[in-house]
């Protein structure tokens, strides 16, 4: 898991997107220009939540979550995404 040196606010959140698929189930690799952009991803990095709503999410988890979901986020070398807890659909 990254350590990664940035604290969100309220209930935003900082993933780490996994790597998409190179190949199909039946073995037909997939060109750069046709691979679907990551949908699951890790938590890195959680903010405090909001007043009457805590945070559901902690470092760690693996989640899900919309295809055009947050905002890109180059940090530390690394490329991640950082968005609202609203927007991640579930925790897997």
């Amino acid at each position: 898991m990254s350590k990664i040196n940035i604290k969100p606010l309220a209930d935003r959140v900082v993933i780490e997107p996994l790597a998409a698929e190179t190949k199909t189930s039946s073995g037909i690799y997939i060109p750069d220009s046709a691979k679907e952009k990551p949908s699951q991803g890790k938590v890195v990095a959680v903010g405090n939540g909001l007043k009457d709503e805590p945070m559901t999410v902690k470092v760690g988890d693996t989640v899900l979550y919309g295809k055009y979901a947050g905002t890109e986020l180059k940090l530390d070398g690394g490329d991640y995404l950082i968005m609202k807890e609203s927007e991640i659909f579930a925790i897997v």
